[in-house]
This record gives C-alpha cells, structure tokens and sequence, in this order.
C-alpha cells in the first residue's frame, strides 16, 4: 500500500487534453486544411472563392477576407486567419501569399516533428533563416525614387498594376492603375486612409468608374423646396455646420403665465425670429452651398431656395470630414461669426444622377488633399470585390510613396532567396543545415503555386527557375514565372514590381506563426458549464501550451 501513488484529479471531468507528437502534427494539418482553401487564388491566374454565409455571398480573391469570412473554430488555424490580417493591416496585400508560405514551412518542419526532432531546434533555425532572407532582401532591394514627378507616376503606376495583376479586375488594370495613383498622391504627407473615399453605384460597366479630385456623396434626405435650389455652381463659397436648422416644437409640460394676451403672439415669434435670424447670417455669409451634420428643415430649405442657395443636411460625419479637407474651412457649430476664413470654397459644385442615385460632387478644390473614387459594375458582389481590389492597390501605392524600394515579383524574390539560404545551409554543421536547407526549399512554393493557378507545368518552369537563378549569376536574380506567355522572364525588365515592405511583412509574419504553432504542445478544451449540469466555473475557453507552460485559466 505504501508505494502507491495517490491519482490527483487536475482537470475537470470531461476536459478534452491531447499533447505531444500528434497533437503537434494535427495542428499542421489544420493549418494544411486553410492554406489549401486560399492557395488556388494567388496569382494573375489565381480563381475567386464564392463564399455563402446567412443570406450573404462573397466573391473574393483576397486572401484576407477570405479567410475572415471563414467561420474558423480551430485554435491553431486561427493563426492563419491573424496573419493574414495583420498582412492586410501592415502591407495591405500579399494576405495569400503569407498564408501559403506559413503552411509550406510547416509542412517542411512536419517531417523533422516526426523523426522526433525537438520543435526549439527547428523553431531556432527558421528564425535565424528568416533573420538572413530580410538582411538579404534589403540588400537587394531597389530603390526607384527619382526626383522627376512624371517618372515617379509611371513607377507606382506599375506598382499598382502588379497588385492588380491578381484581382477580378485584372483585365481593367490600365484603367484603374492611373486613378489608383492619382487618388493616393493627392492626399497631404500622412497619406491617410480615409481621405480616399470610395462610392459603390451598381449599374453601367467598369469603365464607367471615374474619380473625383473632391469629394463626392449621395444626395442626403431632402425637404420641399429642394428641387427649386440650383443644381450647379461654378466657384461657390461652402459653409459646413453642425447645426439644427429647423423649427422645434416647445417641450411638453412647459408653462408659461401670461398676463396679457398680447404676450403670447411675442413668444410664438421669438421662435420664428431666432431662426430666422440664423438663415440670414448664413445668406449674408456669402455661401453658396449649405452642409450641415444635423437636419436642416423644410423651413430653411425653402428659405435657401429662395434666394438660390443649395443646402443639404444630414451630411454623414466622415463625407463632412472630408469637404473640409477639400475646401478648406470648418464646421461650425454656431452661427455667429462666419468669418471668411471658416467658408470653404471649390472649383466647382454639381448634383449629377449616377445611376439611379443623385451625386453631390465637389471639383477643382482648393486645397485638393482628398478624393472619391466613384466604382460602377454589374452585380453587387463584384463591385464590392473591385473595391476590396481598389484597397489593396491603394495600399501598396501608399507603401511604394513611404518606402521607395521595390522587389521584383513574379516568384522571382522567392527564388533568389532559396537559392542564398541553400547555399548558406552548406557551411553549417547540425541538424541546423538540413532545417535552413528545407526553409530554403519551403519558398519555393510561391513560383510552384503560381505556374500551378495559372495551368503550366510548374515542374518544368521551376526547373528553368533553378537552372536561371543558379547558372547566370547575377544576371538570372529577376527570373520569374512568366504567366502571360508560359515561361520564364525577367520580372523586373516586365516591370513586375512588389514594394519590398510586402515582402519583408510576409516572411517576418509567416515565420511568426510557423514557430508559434511549432512551439505548442498540447491543447486543452474545457468542458462548457452547461455540460456539467451548470454547476461550477464555466470554462468554455480554449488553452493552448506552448514550451509546457500552461496558460492561466480564463474566468
């Protein structure tokens, strides 16, 4: 009896625990399952995923929202789904491709997991890897920022075309790369997001999108006496309020005692007079075009119409954001004193019908630091993948104006960089060398995909790849999978360009989430409270287990 040792229950009854080799190996697997859903629309050949959830379908080729559509519940292809977020977030494209290439270093590392390989040893060497591919991607970086503003514009304007490449709209890359790139470089330094607005009208075709050096957005909710104000103004003074211009009704319960009838008539007017007064500093203002955050009523409106003025109120917040910012001025939340210096102006000031919808659009303006790319298309689905589309190319033009460096695309980086980690692997010593040898091998699969979306024989063309990059030397660097004519050609000469950043953000976060996963030994589910007749604290959370310590439990 005395050598017995006594079982010391730890875990509720009903906890699902799995550890070690296999669990290590399952959870490669899950992440196989979500590479291999995103792994077919990489590339100019890539296909889209038409995604149903509830009553809503998606129809995208982006990596990104893919796999954020996705209802995931495996805690460790999570990962995927963060990495490709924080890629969409840091770079704004390349989600795929991070995706793709965290999998195929998984799937490299898979084999060593098995022979019994201790995870630390691979999870050192890929970090030490992935530190020499930046070094060396740095290096070989180029960096294309000439002074001369035209040359400038045709540089991101390939840019902006090779992330188009890969998109729905890829046939229409010349007509949107040039309006992506004028968007972007009219904002102000910070290059802010939201200062490029983008309007979906379903109707007409692609070609019938346009851009707007301004802003433009759909006529707000309008009182009687709207359709005498003119529609068109040629140099217009703007005045933006964030004022109520309507009549209110007294508050109930009020009371008010009167001593002689008389009285009353002078309150009722009081009212009438306070607005009154507020349309006729506006009028005396000079303004033309009338915006307000909050309702103007049917009173004013006639009142502007009148005397030919436009006004239009409930202006949503971030289009009044940006009126401001293209016109100059400020919003204002008084009346009293509209100086000169808080009215905006533009070149000019039209309402247009787009489709079956009316536009207010403000050109020519001043300041010129915000503009409204305004999508036309068919379906709903498809224009809101053109514009998922238009967001990426805005962000990698953003990208390519910040960090003037760019890398050859096209799979050609990838090859370059396996060819200098296998070389590096030969002169070290260890379980180091075969590890570094296969996350050499691991970024082959970016070539191998897209010769394999695009219908070659990827076989063949990585074997040209192999024998360009390792046979002529400096002047085979650039070769890579040549998609128009099902070959091989210098990515660079093609101009096939990716901002480094893209690339530098992949590697980093595909090697992140290849060791995060490699680094968890076991996965504990708690059994939900209701499973347990209600009784005691529901677990309900997942813990993961990395490098055997437990995470403290979630309350």
């Amino acid at each position: 009896m005395m050598g017995m040792q006594p079982q010391v229950v730890l875990l509720r009854e009903g906890a699902d625990t799995s550890q070690g080799k296999p669990q290590l190996v399952s959870n490669i697997n899950a992440v196989a399952a979500v590479a291999d859903i995103v792994r077919t629309t990489l590339g100019p050949r890539g296909m889209d995923k038409l995604i149903h959830t509830d009553n809503k379908v998606v129809v995208s080729n982006d990596g990104a929202t893919i796999v954020k559509t996705l209802d995931i519940i495996h805690p460790a292809a999570q990962t995927m789904v963060d990495i490709a977020k924080s890629q969409d977030n840091e770079a704004g494209d390349g989600t795929t491709s991070v995706v793709v290439l965290a999998n195929e270093f998984l799937k490299e590392a898979k084999q060593y997991v098995e022979e019994g390989v201790h995870p630390q040893i691979i999870i050192k060497s890929y970090r030490e890897a992935s530190r020499l591919a930046i070094e060396k991607l740095k290096e070989w970086s180029i960096d294309i920022s000439r002074q001369d503003e035209k040359e400038k514009r045709d540089l991101l304007i390939r840019c902006a075309a090779t992330s188009l490449n890969s998109k729905l709209i890829s046939h229409q890359k010349d007509f949107f790369a040039p309006i992506v790139v004028d968007a972007v470089l009219s904002l102000d330094e910070d290059l802010p997001l939201d200062m490029i607005g983008i309007k979906k009208v379903p109707g007409g075709t692609l070609e019938d999108s346009f851009l707007v050096k301004g802003v433009a957005f759909k006529k707000t909710f309008s009182y009687a006496g709207f359709e005498q104000q003119p529609k068109i103004f040629d140099h217009p003074k703007v005045c933006m309020l964030n004022v109520e211009l309507e009549l209110k009704s007294e508050k109930e319960n009020a009371e008010i005692r009167l001593t002689d009838p008389e009285q009353y008539q002078s309150i009722v007017d009081a009212e009438w007079n306070i607005i009154y007064e507020k349309l006729d500093k506006i009028v005396k203002s000079g303004a033309k075009v009338v915006l307000s955050r909050l309702a103007i009523g049917d009173l004013a409106t006639q009142y502007f119409a009148d005397r030919n003025i436009f006004c239009a109120g409930r202006v949503p917040d971030e289009d009044m954001r940006r009126v401001v910012k293209a016109c100059g001025g400020a919003v204002q939340t008084s009346i009293h004193n509209l100086s000169p210096d808080v009215i905006g102006s533009c070149g000019k000031f039209e309402e247009v019908q787009i489709g079956d919808e009316r536009y207010n659009i403000f050109s020519d303006c001043p300041e010129g630091k915000t503009t409204t790319i305004v999508l036309r298309g068919g379906a709903e689905q498809f224009i809101a993948e053109t514009e998922r589309s238009i967001h990426d190319s805005v962000m990698i033009v953003r990208r390519a104006l910040k960090n003037s460096k760019i890398v050859p695309g096209g799979g050609a980086i990838e090859m370059e960089l396996s060819k200098f980690l296998r070389m590096h692997a030969r002169q070290i010593y260890g379980k180091a060398q075969l590890v570094i040898n296969s996350y050499a091998k691991a970024f082959e699969v970016i070539p191998r995909q897209l010769s394999d979306n695009a219908g070659f024989d990827s076989t063949d063309i990585l074997n040209r790849l192999r024998q360009k990059h390792v046979a002529a030397g400096e002047q085979g660097r650039w070769f890579g999978v040549d998609v128009d004519n099902d070959g091989i050609c210098d990515c660079y000469e093609k101009f096939v360009w990716e901002p480094l950043q893209v690339k530098l953000s992949a590697i980093g976060a595909a090697t992140e989430a290849a060791c995060l996963i490699l680094s968890v030994d076991e996965t504990i589910k708690n059994p939900q409270a209701e499973e347990q007749g209600g009784g005691g604290r529901g677990g309900g959370g997942r813990r993961m287990r990395g490098r055997g310590r437990p995470m403290p439990r979630r309350r």
